[in-house]
């Protein structure tokens, strides 16, 4: 029953600026908190942290429109309503009635809402329109789908079809955690689906019937849809090197029953583990198991995550991670792996191209993704990228398949419209994880518009407009906006790099195209939101030391 509670440290809401946001205590509730925040001269009084980890929504960045950003991963939510707007958040915020009385700041509210702060945005549905939305694969995609299109109050069948060994789950925590436990990271129980009316089916599909629209599967079923959403996620790749195809102990990384297979593996600690490859699933894997183990990253390029970003930043990851015990061997190839010599069937070492033997009681890839389409490489109604993707226009909608088709995730091929990019979006694939999430919940936006309106084209309906967030666990917390289809010419970094704190600027010419911070929030999560109105501050402003946090953020967003 809903009561009414004093604030502790708020004594007037005019204390409150607009478009500034206090936390504050509840008296009388233990752990009780909630976040006052004044946007367009209404105060709102909601919970004080982000669904996705528990961030302080403190920090975080009130946008014109009415959003509040995450200060660590992106995640946004409706200040008025408390509901999600943007990935990962995978619930939304109570929200609660504030007014002043007796000289004092009061919210009125349950005293289990005030304590959790957070609530389920969707309870119970069921079907009852003839609709089916069928998605294949079972990662953040699908979970964006999922969770967005029942909020758009969609009534008809979603039916799942995936061959993971689980629910969809936190896949980021595979890599930065090693957790082995599915109940510990998958985002729902089985009785949610059950109780939205999702249909979870464990199966492979083999082929699409584009024409009679049908999935089928491996175990000989078949599946209607008047829906298609394509989000089977990446296949790791391995390396065509001998002894790796052939050896045991070897190990990709993509499902809890791989993180379960490498713990059995490493089993009471203090194993030579040689890791291939140095970026981000090499990196935070290496990280994780060099508390207690001998690791040794491998890679190709001058310095760790070069690719993305650049040696400069590169190197100070690596000086965190050698700080940790891991050492490193860098612009090294690997020749071959060979047997141990107590178990010829297990590996025993790893032989790189300069002749550096190193041994191994197991080897960890991280070499990689390729899209996961082979099941759609010998249909006539769709036509692979050359990488194996699948091209879509901006509502991720497969082209030529009359809005019945989307693929969103690894396996799309999309129009970018970050900075640095062309003005009808440039054509980019990007493996992120909350962007395989925020392009479900596009996805889930376009497919509830053509039902509502059948006679209106997707082209009616402006994009979901997001700029890709990622992040890593790599000694210390990376956050990363934007994203480089272009490339990218200079690089301005800030803050004490020395110190591992910094936010670093990746710059086209005179335009800011990616920023990745450490131990600078907000800065990413402000910069995203400048990048979404094309207000980023340019090169030469940076270099003259604007100071990001407190550029305004205009009303209109323009991607």
């Amino acid at each position: 029953m809903a009561q009414e509670y004093k604030l502790k440290d708020i004594s007037s809401l005019a204390d409150i600026k607009s478009m500034d946001k206090v936390e504050s205590e509840v008296e009388g509730v233990q752990d009780g908190k909630v976040l006052v925040v004044n946007y367009d001269g209404q105060f709102h009084a909601m919970g004080p942290k982000c669904t996705h980890y528990g961030a302080p929504l403190k920090l975080g960045v009130v946008a014109p429109e009415g959003r509040i950003t995450c200060p660590w991963h992106g995640a946004c939510f409706n200040i008025s309503t408390g509901d999600v707007e943007d990935a990962p958040a995978p619930k939304a915020l109570h929200k609660f009635e504030v007014f002043e009385k007796n000289g004092a700041v009061y919210v009125k509210g349950e005293e289990s809402a005030l304590k959790s702060g957070q609530r389920d945005p969707i309870s119970q549905c069921s079907v009852s329109t003839p609709e089916k939305v069928v998605i294949v694969g079972g990662g953040s995609g699908t979970f964006g789908v999922i969770e967005a299109i029942r909020e758009l109050k969609y009534k008809g069948a979603i039916t799942v079809i995936s061959k993971e060994p689980n629910l969809p789950l936190d896949r980021t925590k595979l890599s930065k955690a090693l957790i082995s436990d599915p109940s510990k990271l998958e985002w729902r129980p089985r009785e949610w689906y059950e109780s939205v009316s999702v249909e979870t089916v464990s199966d492979e599909v083999t082929s699409v019937d584009f024409n009679k629209r049908t999935v089928a599967t491996k175990s000989g079923k078949s599946y209607p849809y008047t829906k298609l959403v394509l989000a089977t996620g990446g296949v790791p790749r391995t390396l065509p090197v001998e002894g790796f195809n052939n050896l045991g102990n070897i190990f990709t990384l993509r499902f809890v029953t791989d993180v379960q297979a490498i713990l059995k593996a490493v089993g009471e600690k203090n194993k030579k583990i040689v890791v291939i490859g140095s970026s981000f699933i090499g990196m935070e894997v290496g990280n994780t198991l060099a508390k207690e183990n001998d690791v040794t990253i491998v890679g190709q390029e001058k310095a760790p995550m070069e690719r993305v970003l650049g040696a400069e930043v590169g190197r100070i990851i690596q000086g965190n991670l050698e700080k940790a015990g891991v050492k490193f061997k860098l612009q090294a190839d690997v020749a071959k792996a060979i047997p141990s010599s107590t178990d010829s069937s297990n590996v025993g070492a790893v032989h790189l191209g300069d002749g550096t033997v190193l041994e191994a009681d197991l080897v960890i890839l991280g070499v990689g993704v390729r899209p996961a389409t082979d099941f759609l490489k010998n249909n006539q109604a769709i036509a692979l990228e050359q990488d194996g993707s699948i091209k879509t226009d901006e509502q991720f909608a497969v082209p030529g398949l009359d809005n019945h088709v989307f693929a969103i995730g690894d396996i799309a091929t999309y129009p970018y419209h970050g900075p640095g990019t062309d003005p009808k979006g440039t054509h980019t694939r990007i493996e992120h994880w909350n962007v395989a999430q925020n392009a479900g919940r596009g996805v889930a936006r376009a497919i509830v518009h053509t039902l509502s309106s059948p006679a209106s084209s997707l082209q009616s309906l402006k994009p979901k407009a997001f700029i890709p967030i990622f992040w890593s666990a790599v000694g210390a917390q990376l956050r990363y906006c934007g994203n480089t289809p272009n490339g990218w010419d200079s690089l301005v970094l800030k803050g004490e790099p020395e110190n591992a704190k910094f936010a670093a600027y990746y710059c086209k010419g005179d335009t800011v195209v990616a920023v990745a911070t450490m131990g600078m929030d907000p800065i990413m999560a402000k910069s995203a939101e400048l990048m979404r109105r094309k207000n980023m501050p340019s090169k030469s402003q940076i270099e003259g030391d604007v100071d990001i946090l407190k550029v305004g953020l205009p009303e209109a967003v323009k991607i």
